[in-house]
């Protein structure tokens, strides 16, 4: 025993002089491993705001911890807080002293020159994310509403049809970006998508019109939650959504078609 302990300290001593000599080495420091598990604080969305500027960030029709066990409060924060208002100080910057300044978010995306990045990044972040936060509540139902019910029903069958179609064509969005709902220009529900920040109010847009219902499909949005299973994150986007807005949202592109 005494000789199995000798020849661990003389082991250990070479060890030691052989990580001095040798920078490739590299040290071994002891942590203390936590006693407790740390405490994140979560703020309020009501404290977010956007430096002066055309745009503002629109406030979350809901606490940050309201939509969990879908989208959890750090989630949800760092998302509102940290990208959303990212995206409209960056917009507000992009807009200054240009033409661009006094338009609305839907004008200035339907002519904005696509060889803008900053302009055309940030613009869509900012209407993107301000559809999205407003198609979720904690009060989701399972089915779509009034109007809206009744188009469902035409246009795509029924609306379980509907649903495995949008849940198809978000899971095969190929990296960030988005799934919609539209109303195209003949008044019609059509599902899309669009890369990274791009939406159907672009110039470039695969399934042109009016959004009404919006799925965040970038990473920032689910991967704290749900990691590499997207398919759940877009699972459980249809226990959150705010049906009632996304009917409102469906009347008032249809008066705006009809104009």
């Amino acid at each position: 025993m005494k000789n199995k302990l000798l020849l661990a300290v003389f082991l250990c001593s070479v060890f030691s002089i052989i990580s001095c000599k040798d920078d490739r080495l590299v040290e071994v420091v002891e942590v203390p491993l936590p006693t407790k598990e740390e405490k994140v604080i979560i703020g309020s969305p009501m404290d977010v705001k956007a430096e002066p500027g055309s745009f503002s960030v629109a406030k979350l029709p809901y606490a940050y911890d309201a939509l969990a066990p879908t989208i959890r409060s750090f989630t949800l924060e760092t998302h509102y807080s940290k990208h959303y208002l990212g995206y409209t100080n960056n917009l507000n910057k992009a807009v200054a002293g240009t033409v661009y300044e006094n338009m609305t978010i839907e004008d200035i995306l339907s002519k904005l020159d696509l060889n803008n990045a900053a302009l055309r990044n940030n613009a869509g972040g900012y209407y993107n994310h301000t559809l999205y936060w407003k198609c979720m509540t904690p009060k989701g139902r399972d089915v779509a509403t009034d109007t809206l019910a009744g188009s469902i029903e035409k246009d795509f069958g029924s609306f379980a049809n509907f649903t495995s179609q949008f849940k198809s064509r978000a899971n095969k969005q190929f990296g960030s970006g988005w799934a919609w709902l539209v109303v195209d220009k003949a008044g019609k529900l059509q599902i899309t998508t669009s890369d990274n920040q791009d939406n159907p109010l672009m110039k470039n847009a695969l399934v042109p019109g009016i959004p009404i219902l919006a799925l965040d499909l970038w990473e920032h949005a689910y991967y704290l939650d749900y990691q590499y299973r997207k398919k759940n994150y877009i699972d459980a986007f249809f226990k959150i959504i705010d049906w009632e807005k996304v009917n409102e949202n469906y009347k008032e592109a249809l008066t705006k078609i009809k104009r």
